[in-house]
């Protein structure tokens, strides 16, 4: 019997912040699917009958800031015959696969697995086999991990045998922390002022006033 966890991002991995701006990926989605695409394989092949490409051998496929990097990946085109609009699907495999983007933050969201099937149409990753997705130094594993960038939703699901493991990583909290440690740091730095430094030593200023009153 398979574990399945199927919750709203926000609520799985928010006490972490994981994926801390998740409408970015939505956004940053969106602006990469209007760039260009290139694909490098050391074999290429195509049925154009049932309209498929296939690349074999260090396949390395890139659109804007995504990267798709497998031994194998095999790219299925469809035409809907009421809209006419055409969609692809992409199938890698490689030991691991890894898709990966750029987030509007300078981040990068990593999703590696045995195979990964990307659908950029319908905005849905699902990586299956020894699926880990990395974000900001934490990450969530499982035998299978499905993304959906616009409802938000992450869902892991484990064998019989194995565990979905979350790692969590509050790097906010991390790096809020720093900046108030440095910030106390610099005070203590700080020279004392003419106001201070007379209240630290009144001794001195006492005997200051007893020197004036022998001369007059």
């Amino acid at each position: 019997m398979n574990k399945k966890f199927n919750t709203p991002l926000s609520l799985l991995l928010g006490s972490a912040l994981f994926f801390t701006a998740s409408l970015n990926v939505v956004y940053a989605a969106k602006k990469d699917l209007n760039q260009e695409i290139t694909v490098d394989s050391k074999k290429t092949a195509a049925d154009l009958k049932n309209k498929i490409a296939s690349y074999l051998g260090s396949v390395s496929i890139r659109q804007g800031s995504i990267l798709i990097s497998a031994d194998l990946v095999q790219v299925f085109s469809n035409k809907d015959e009421n809209s006419d609009e055409k969609s692809d699907v992409y199938l890698a495999k490689g030991s691991p696969a890894l898709f990966q983007q750029e987030l509007e933050d300078g981040s990068l969201i990593s999703l590696q697995a045995d195979e990964i099937k990307y659908q950029p149409s319908l905005n849905i990753i699902t990586v299956a086999g020894n699926a880990v997705v990395k974000q900001a130094g934490s990450e969530v594993s499982g035998s299978k991990i499905i993304y959906n960038t616009l409802s938000e939703k992450l869902e892991a699901e484990s064998n019989n045998n194995e565990t979905v493991t979350t790692i969590l990583q509050p790097t906010l909290l991390k790096k809020q922390k720093a900046l108030k440690d440095k910030a106390k740091s610099d005070l203590d730095k700080e020279p004392k002022t003419v106001s201070e430094t007379t209240e630290q030593a009144p001794g001195e200023a006492t005997k200051e006033e007893g020197d004036s009153s022998v001369e007059g």
